[in-house]
């Protein structure tokens, strides 16, 4: 253990993370602006000093063995410590504050992802956000284009991931929400009593219209021709708030209104797995400690909601 004090440097954490991220010897070394035959020589000086492998080979890739696995988080907080300490001394100077352009799904930015930002900011109170709610094929197409540095969205077809990773985060279901006086509540509810209500859901192709197609064919029910098809979760909501709509939506968009009971859930209970959300990035994005901190808070604040019994 005192060996590993002395002779741990911070080219060997810079390593691992970036590693980590890329999942490859060559574009690690690319973000980490070095040689390969000088990342190598790193990696194998953190193997001598930890006493086991780092890395093994994937396909045509690489990933950290399960032991390695558990070092990551320490040398990541590290890094972000450093960052703080650096934040910290040249505040006063008039360098540009930092920007990071963060794209999320609009039921995301219902439900999450004001806690994200939020936990963010205490943290790093000089950085910018800049953030966009968009429609997944927007989101995806705008990554690609690499006008955002991140996102939070929904895995898609693999013509559509080309040039993207994606990070799971969890598994969103569908809840049919109305307000605490809707007459559904006063008594037995089924799917086909709430079909013959007004009705709101999103668009044709999204993922909640997908969920809740399913949801209706494994019971031989249909969506009423007079439903209000929205891509306005603030407009579904309000329907749904103060008027009589039954609401198809993603249990995280109305987390807090649950919590408050501004909302109430039909007692209704549907087999569907959902659909999954996750952290998605170029894959030739460069490493970036700030970037990194964004993804370790939107993971941490996404393991608060994934156990959270309205998922």
């Amino acid at each position: 253990m005192q060996r590993f004090n002395q002779k741990i440097r911070l080219r060997h954490f810079h390593a691992i993370a970036a590693v980590a991220q890329q999942k490859s010897i060559s574009a690690a070394a690319k973000t980490l602006s070095i040689s390969q035959p000088a990342l190598s020589k790193t990696l194998a000086e953190l193997k001598q000093l930890c006493g086991y492998d780092i890395i093994i080979r994937q396909g045509q890739g690489v990933i950290l063995t399960h032991e390695a696995q558990q070092l990551l988080p320490h040398a990541l907080q590290i890094l972000n410590t450093l960052q703080h300490a650096t934040d910290s001394l040249f505040a006063l100077e008039t360098s540009p504050v930092q920007v990071i352009r963060l794209a999320a799904l609009t039921t995301v930015a219902m439900g999450i992802l004001p806690r994200i930002i939020d936990a963010f900011h205490h943290r790093n109170p000089n950085v910018q956000l800049q953030v966009s709610t968009l429609h997944n094929n927007v989101l995806l197409a705008s990554l690609r284009a690499r006008e955002y540095d991140l996102g939070i969205g929904r895995l898609a077809e693999k013509t559509f991931m080309d040039g993207l990773e994606y990070e799971l985060l969890f598994t969103e279901k569908i809840k049919l929400v109305v307000n605490p006086a809707h007459p559904l509540l006063k008594g037995n509810v089924s799917l086909a009593a709430a079909m013959n209500w007004p009705v709101v859901i999103s668009p044709e192709g999204t993922a909640p219209w997908r969920i809740a197609q399913r949801i209706l064919e494994s019971q031989d029910c249909r969506l009423p021709e007079t439903r209000i098809e929205t891509s306005s979760t603030s407009l579904a909501r309000q329907l749904a708030l103060h008027y009589n709509y039954v609401w198809f939506v993603p249990s995280g968009a109305v987390r807090e209104d649950l919590v408050h009971q501004a909302l109430s859930p039909l007692p209704l209970v549907f087999t569907d797995p959902g659909e999954t959300v996750g952290i998605i990035t170029p894959t030739d994005a460069l490493f970036n400690t700030t970037i990194e901190r964004l993804r370790a808070t939107i993971k941490e604040q996404s393991q608060t909601l994934n156990e959270n019994t309205f998922l």
